[in-house]
């Protein structure tokens, strides 16, 4: 049945186009679907949607060497509790879309949407904490871009910083700029977007990587790939985090932030469901 419905899903995103909604989203809960949990903060209504088809586990050995006395009080000798998620936010009159995944035949993306009663043209806005192909592979399929009729917001450091390199990654960023054109829209640090969504700088896992603040929920991108670890002590870094002094410093800055401010936090790779609530 799971496959079946990643099909439908498929089908749905190539053919959906000009079929645009703007009906709110069907709250639901892990009855409904396992995958797909809604939570409301304030007046803000976050839906976390599970991309990844399997539970995750992130390998001990990304994050360097960590001593065996942690290990074992953390309970974390297997490997690290972790997730690949996007989240639905329906704020300010607004319904946006939180990164958008791996986009691999797999991903369960599209499903978690379908549970909602919401199709990729359902998604009229798109933010994006950063542009690594977790988070940005399912904008895609092929070359085409899956949410026709969606902007995609990225902060202008991420995109120039991505646009400066010649890896895979950047290749993918490049299709996906050619694909949304006049559709992928930049934004700084600090600048409110539709919906009332503060855009906070939190570089150092990419260039332009990007908190985002509505009330009390954070979403938080990938401050944390090892929140069991992290949290316990955030100096550990993951091999992803591209400047690791700077993911350091964001990760205590942020955190701190979201301690004081008594806030619910959103994940990419939190433990499912992807929140902590406050």
């Amino acid at each position: 049945m799971k496959h079946y419905l990643v099909i439908v899903s498929l089908v749905i995103a190539l053919v959906s186009c000009g079929n645009n909604t703007n009906q709110p989203a069907v709250e639901t809960d892990s009855i409904v679907n396992p995958n797909v949990k809604t939570i409301t903060v304030g007046d803000v209504r976050a839906t976390w949607i599970k991309d990844n088809p399997d539970s995750k586990l992130m390998p001990l050995d990304l994050f360097g060497d960590v001593p065996q006395q942690l290990i074992d009080s953390l309970g974390i000798a297997e490997g690290i509790p972790s997730s690949v998620s996007t989240f639905l936010v329906e704020t300010g009159g607004e319904r946006i879309l939180f990164d958008a995944g791996l986009g691999i035949p797999q991903s369960l993306l599209l499903s978690g949407l379908e549970t909602m009663g919401l199709t990729p043209d359902s998604i009229s806005k798109i933010y994006l904490t950063h542009m690594h192909g977790d988070h940005i592979g399912g904008l895609l399929r092929g070359d085409t871009a899956v949410f026709c009729g969606a902007t995609v917001f990225v902060s202008r450091l991420e995109h120039e910083g991505w646009q400066a390199l010649s890896n895979g990654n950047a290749e993918l960023v490049a299709r996906v700029a050619e694909a949304y054109g006049e559709r992928l829209v930049h934004f700084e640090f600090g600048d409110t977007l539709p919906g009332g969504v503060l855009a906070i700088e939190a570089v150092g896992h990419t260039p332009g990587h990007t908190v985002f603040e509505m009330g009390k929920l954070l979403i938080i991108g990938d401050l944390m790939h090892g929140a069991a670890l992290q949290m316990a002590d955030p100096n550990y870094c993951p091999s992803f985090d591209m400047n690791p002094e700077q993911a350091i410093a964001t990760r205590k800055r942020i955190m701190q932030y979201a301690r004081e401010g008594g806030m619910t936090i959103a994940g990419m790779h939190l433990p499912e469901p992807a929140f902590i609530e406050r």
